[in-house]
Formats: structure tokens, sequence, C-alpha cells
């Protein structure tokens, strides 16, 4: 299973986490591989349940990381879940995942928004992104 689907599908469990906690993230995950007829067998990935449980783990930080990267007319809680979720993801993987470099982690962010969102979106995340991938390449 490649990384970009590991992060569909972890999109897709924050998403239904973020509707209901009680969520079972194994139920989940098998019923997303068999509507998506891939590896259905298959254990869930350690990278999956690590993304998963990190960006839970560290929602709070990585709000405070996104809200500091916001326009003066934005607020996180005017952010669609959707974008917010992207947002988590890939700063959750560019801060605390080694080997992901930060490139990579706007690159599949898009990929990502491409898919669950819109051209508007893609945009604006990619804003936020380069805003924050420019001001830690400052301050180095």
């Amino acid at each position: 299973m490649t990384r970009h689907t590991i992060r569909r599908i972890v999109f897709q469990i924050l998403f239904a986490l973020e509707s209901n906690s009680e969520t079972n993230i194994a139920e989940l995950y098998t019923q997303i591989q068999s509507e998506d007829k891939t590896n259905v067998d298959a254990e869930m990935p350690v990278y999956l349940t690590k993304l998963v449980e990190g960006v839970s783990a560290k929602k709070e930080e990585l709000d405070q990381v996104i809200t500091a990267h916001l326009s003066s007319k934005w607020s996180i809680s005017r952010l669609n879940k959707t974008d917010l979720l992207i947002l988590r993801i890939a700063i959750y993987e560019a801060k605390f995942e080694d080997g992901v470099p930060e490139k990579v982690a706007v690159n599949e962010a898009l990929q990502l928004s491409k898919e669950f969102s819109d051209e508007k979106s893609r945009r604006f995340i990619n804003g936020v992104l380069s805003n924050l991938i420019t001001e830690k390449n400052d301050t180095q």
C-alpha cells in the first residue's frame, strides 16, 4: 500500500472520528478497504495507525500551529472540517515524522485536497502550509 493511499485512509478515519470519537478504527479501516477493493485481507499498516494516533494526540498543538499561520480574517473555527484535517495531517507529518520532507507533506496535502475538496480549498491549504514552511526556514 502506498503512503498516499495510507494518507487518504487516515483522512477518512480522522473525518469519522471527528463526528464520532467512539468509531472503531479497525472496523472502519476494513470497510474503507472493501469499498476501495484494495488489499482487503491486509493488516492495518503501522504507518496508518501511527498517523491516526499522532494527529489525534497532538490535535491541540497542530491547531495552534494552524491558527498562527492563518490570515487575520480567518479563525480555526471558520475552517471547514476537510481543510482542517488535511492541514493537521500535513503539519503532523512535517513536524513529527522523520523521513517526510516538508515538500512531500505539502504535495500530499494538495493531493488530498484534490480528492476531497475543491480548487479554492487547495489554494488555501497551499497558502497556509507555504507560510508555515517559509517562516520555519526564515528562523533557521
